[in-house]
């Protein structure tokens, strides 16, 4: 198959959104970037003036509909990304095909796994194997992805077997979503500093909070800037 009808092939397996459908989807990735989570039905009410939250469970059900989003039942936060047309993009990159399309630039990212004590994050040890996906799905350009581990971020739709978007950072604010190295283990946690001490706060009852005291064995790897599910288009 030539270059050219690839392309055409990838054009129209693209999901075509309406005007408030985009909004709402950048929206949604908006929120992901900033605070490592989507929003909730009501704020995307109240930031798009709807009169209820019903009206964006509407739009957001439509997105899920045509395979741009996925929705988890049981938690107010449950919007992931997801895109049908990662798959046939990573499958064309192997036909190593170039056009100037700068819609489907793509990022290399590698996959951590294990990872190792005293070592840096992004040894080379550590990559399980490297994906390529389409820029536009984050607002902030993160710099690997981890492999989420457990269910103690499951209120917020971080789920176990998901796929962290993580931009490296040493400093992150209060609310954020962060990787964090606690001696062996790294984890994914919300943040939260005062004038003491840091707390480690998950999203599932069934998880106590991590205080960290001064002088105990911790770094902080990166922040949150997006979430895929493992099981799609790779």
């Amino acid at each position: 198959m030539s270059a050219l009808n690839d392309f055409a092939r990838l054009s129209s397996e693209m999901p075509k959104l309406t005007a408030r459908q985009q909004q709402i989807l950048e929206l949604i990735q908006s929120a992901i970037s900033r605070t490592g989570a989507p929003p909730t039905r009501a704020e995307i009410a109240a930031e798009l003036g709807f009169r209820s939250a019903n009206a964006a469970e509407e739009h957001l059900q439509a997105l899920a509909r045509k395979g741009v989003i996925e929705l988890v039942s049981g938690t107010s936060r449950g919007i992931r990304l997801r895109s049908d047309t990662l798959r046939s993009l990573n499958e064309s990159r192997t036909k190593q095909f170039s056009l100037p399309l700068p819609s489907l630039s793509q990022l290399t990212l590698p996959l951590i796994g294990r990872v190792a004590a005293g070592s840096p994050i992004l040894a080379q040890e550590h990559i399980e194997q490297t994906y390529f996906l389409e820029s536009s799905l984050f607002q902030q350009q993160p710099d690997y992805l981890l492999k989420v581990r457990g269910m103690s971020m499951r209120d917020i739709g971080i789920m176990d077997g998901d796929l962290l978007a993580v931009k490296q950072a040493k400093d992150a604010s209060n609310g954020q979503i962060v990787v964090a190295r606690l001696g062996d283990e790294v984890t994914v946690k919300r943040f939260r500093r005062n004038k003491q001490l840091i707390e480690l706060l998950p999203e599932n009852p069934d998880f106590k909070t991590i205080v960290v005291a001064p002088g105990e064995a911790f770094e902080l790897e990166g922040l949150a800037v997006g979430l895929i599910r493992n099981s799609m288009a790779f």
